[in-house]
């Protein structure tokens, strides 16, 4: 690998002329996403870490390539709660937030956007980067962002990413998915934020390093979604979650909606079953791709659901299981990494570079000898007609009084189920032992940006029903704001 590599790869056909994003159908060229870079990159503080919380993609896109021009690495916290922002200062006492529109939330220096582009500083970083059209070289070694995951205790625990380690990580990405040279005419929808790990590879950098477009809008409703990808010409690719892909589904037959023309579907952050899979695929005639990664590790498999429910390692990345941990090692894996779920190897490993994925490690459960994961559980759960979300959990604490085994519960969005439809069917695909006692119906599932629920929500969830406060989830979503 050489010492530096390009913020950009244009492809063969791509001149800085061309499409670098799409706002609202317009289309913003990759000259001017540079001249922003350069702009913006002048009127950043002297500082050496930004809490980047634009929204609008393009907006994080250019705060993220003018934090790399200034050598400046961008915090991913799994949250900007007050508590998560304080932990933050305390870690990196220079950090500064960039925002799109005052955040009385984050007590932070904070820059804006629109002001800072406004200011058309003539600087040295701006002349050389964004007016003299040039695409930054960046030096393989340097660290250009800092993610997050919540860790035990709740403290957010670092991950530094290298650039040389995140392009080869997107160009791995982008030779499994046969998009490895889109030269503009490949535009990315996402439903993901770009600060998630997901979003930020996959809609981000890989559109940077495959020469694609992105799509500024973050679309949440199946309307929006569709609208998003009718809005953009040419070739189509979505990324998003299955929880995104459930309620699209439902919503196109529903409401009727005009079903979108998408290329390719690449799905992420909870299990995507074949049945959900096979339906898209039909319903949208296009390929459904899963990925499979960590904060830790970055993505490191993929898998076509449809095709082999196996999953394929990625580029030059290798799989190591020692007892019941499975290390993920070399290509973009900086450092030996044991990874949070159960993995079997396929029997052809060493050929195939295959491997079945049975559960993350704290999803595992036990009961009455009989061992299965809540993902699993998950799964067999949303595949039955009649349920549009669910979700098992395990309750603290919570005995039968049955010899004192613990009883799973669970959480259903199921309009024309009732408990006893519900158990009938779940006795049809899982073991009886498994069966949720309780079953909290419910109107909607308060799933975060990337279509997860944290177990603290689903205790929330469990307890404002049985009160008969459950929020709408428009009321879920402007909390979360």
């Amino acid at each position: 690998m050489s010492a530096s590599l390009p913020l950009l790869h244009l492809g063969a056909a791509t001149s800085l002329d061309a499409p670098f994003a799409w706002r609202h159908g317009l289309a913003i060229s990759r000259a001017q996403f540079l001249e922003d870079v350069g702009t913006l990159a002048s009127a950043l503080p002297d500082r050496r870490h930004v809490l980047n919380v634009c929204a609008d993609r393009y907006r994080f896109a250019v705060g993220l390539a003018a934090a790399i021009v200034r050598d400046q690495i961008s915090l991913m916290p799994p949250s900007t709660h007050v508590e998560t922002v304080r932990q933050l200062t305390a870690r990196f006492s220079d950090v500064y937030c960039l925002a799109e529109a005052p955040r009385p939330d984050i007590d932070l220096p904070q820059v804006l956007y629109q002001e800072a582009l406004a200011s058309r500083a003539s600087s040295e970083v701006s002349r050389e980067i964004g007016f003299a059209r040039k695409t930054p070289l960046v030096p393989v070694d340097q660290t250009i962002a800092c993610v997050f995951t919540s860790g035990s205790t709740g403290v957010p625990t670092p991950h530094r990413k290298r650039w040389g380690s995140l392009v080869e990580n997107v160009r791995s990405e982008a030779d499994r998915l046969g998009i490895e040279n889109a030269s503009g005419a490949l535009a990315i929808v996402a439903t993901v934020p770009p600060q998630h790990m997901f979003g930020f590879e996959s809609s981000v950098l890989l559109a940077w390093q495959c020469a694609a477009t992105m799509v500024a809008e973050r679309p949440f409703f199946p309307a929006d979604i569709v609208a998003a990808l009718q809005r953009i010409p040419g070739r189509r690719m979505l990324v998003t979650t299955p929880f995104h892909l459930r309620t699209l589904l439902t919503a196109l037959s529903a409401e009727n909606l005009p079903v979108p023309a998408v290329e390719l579907v690449l799905c992420a952050t909870a299990p995507l079953s074949q049945a959900l899979a096979r339906e898209v695929e039909h319903r949208l005639n296009a390929a459904v791709c899963e990925i499979y990664g960590c904060t830790e590790t970055g993505q490191i498999a993929s898998r076509r659901p449809n095709v082999d429910p196996r999953w394929h390692l990625l580029g030059n990345v290798t799989l190591d299981v020692e007892g019941a941990t499975a290390i993920a090692s070399n290509g973009h894996v900086d450092r030996p990494t044991p990874l949070a779920d159960v993995i079997e190897l396929a029997p052809d490993f060493a050929n195939s570079r295959r491997f079945m994925l049975v559960g993350r490690s704290a999803d595992m459960v036990n009961i009455a000898g009989k061992r299965t994961s809540l993902g699993y559980l998950d799964v067999q759960l949303n595949a039955i007609d009649g349920v549009t979300d669910g979700a098992f959990f395990m309750p603290d604490e919570e005995q039968s009084a049955h010899g004192g085994v613990t009883r799973l519960a669970a959480v259903v969005v199921a309009p024309t189920l009732d408990a006893q439809r519900l158990l009938a069917a779940l006795r049809t695909r899982i073991d009886a032992v498994f069966l949720p006692r309780p079953i909290h119906f419910v109107d909607h599932l308060p799933r975060n940006d990337t279509g997860k629920l944290t177990r603290a929500m689903l205790d929330a969830l469990a307890v404002k029903q049985s009160a008969g406060t459950t929020p709408t989830i428009l009321e879920e979503r402007a909390a979360r704001r």
